[in-house]
């Protein structure tokens, strides 16, 4: 446990400023994350350095494709969440309103990554906001390093969090679920609007990596012209070159009586992304489809090939253009070692 940073004190009460619900605590109150609590007159961070998860991972299993491919993530997570999400595959730590986990210090982890071979640490599992100050001080450590910082994250931030990920944050996968439709987030994931992850979207422009994923949830999230109006506003913002992964459902928690994803409806959502003019799209969690490669907007072959989270082909030059025509593909870095 520690103090927390982003607060303000109302009296004897206290507005957390980690996501954008700004719970609004008495003395004694813990915030809806299960994890921020106000204790006589201050907020503290209940699950810093409590470490409930701790694996290390290929960089396309955040899924990041277009950022450092190939590289070893260490990947870390605390209990609790900022949101509610019915179908959540890591309910057990994100929906637990308990504090449990091993004691890593932020130089530990660091040391860990480093000691792992990993080029990399990723806050995911659970919603990394939550923990910002946790998070922060290992991404810190990690930066001066020379370790990148990645953030698996709903986005559901306040200007105050967007401000101090910015100090050490490179790269951050934003998922979007259900197309951003209102009804969905307010029945399924229980926030108001989802508008605050726009806002975060746009205040992270120019100053990170970002990629974008959309779970696509049979029956209740899979709306096409919901995924036009998304597309739309990701283009309008972010331009071609945003990479955009659609993924698949898979039944669990509290949508068990919900199918997975048909792959069609998938392909459907791909097609208006394409047709929109993203030029890097993906489909994720139907290993071995088509589209988990990477093709050159100009030839349209197949620049970077794979299979789940393994790259099976290169075919980028020194400067990750593409080799059989020469167009200049947007990836950062280089695999560690090119299949």
């Amino acid at each position: 446990m520690k103090k927390a940073r982003l607060f303000e004190k109302v009296n004897e009460s206290v507005v957390c400023k980690a996501c954008a619900r700004k719970c609004i605590l008495s003395k004694g109150q813990i915030g809806f994350c299960g994890v921020r609590k106000n204790i006589g007159g201050n907020l503290y961070l209940l699950v810093y350095g409590k470490v409930i998860a701790c694996n290390i991972d290929p960089i396309e299993k955040k899924p990041v494709m277009h950022y450092m491919p190939g590289s070893r993530i260490f990947s870390i997570g605390t209990t609790g969440c900022s949101w509610a999400c019915a179908y959540c595959l890591n309910f057990d730590i994100s929906q637990r309103r308990e504090i449990s986990g091993i004691e890593m210090s932020p130089k530990e982890i660091v040391e860990g990554a480093i000691s792992n071979n990993c080029q990399g640490i990723a806050y995911t599992y659970n919603e990394p906001s939550i923990f910002i100050e946790f998070a922060s001080d290992v991404g810190r450590i990690a930066k001066k390093k020379g370790l990148i910082n990645i953030f698996v994250t709903n986005g559901f931030y306040t200007e105050e969090t967007v401000k101090e990920v910015k100090k050490f944050l490179n790269c951050a996968t934003i998922d979007i679920k259900g197309n951003a439709n209102l009804d969905f987030v307010r029945k399924y994931i229980l926030i108001q609007s989802p508008q605050p992850i726009f806002d975060t979207l746009l205040q992270l422009k120019n100053s990170i990596h970002i990629e974008v994923t959309d779970l696509i949830i049979p029956k209740i999230g899979d709306d096409t012209e919901d995924c036009k109006k998304l597309c739309k506003f990701l283009f309008d913002n972010f331009g071609p070159d945003l990479p955009l992964h659609f993924l698949r459902f898979h039944p669990d928690y509290k949508l068990l009586n919900i199918p997975q994803t048909p792959i069609e409806t998938l392909e459907k959502h791909h097609k208006i992304a394409r047709e929109i003019g993203f030029n890097y799209v993906y489909i994720g969690n139907v290993w071995g489809h088509p589209y988990e490669n990477t093709y050159c907007p100009e030839c349209n072959n197949v620049v970077i090939g794979r299979f789940g989270f393994s790259i099976t082909s290169w075919n980028l030059d020194d400067k990750n253009n593409c080799k059989f025509c020469g167009y200049k593909i947007k990836v950062f870095g280089r695999p560690i070692e090119k299949p």
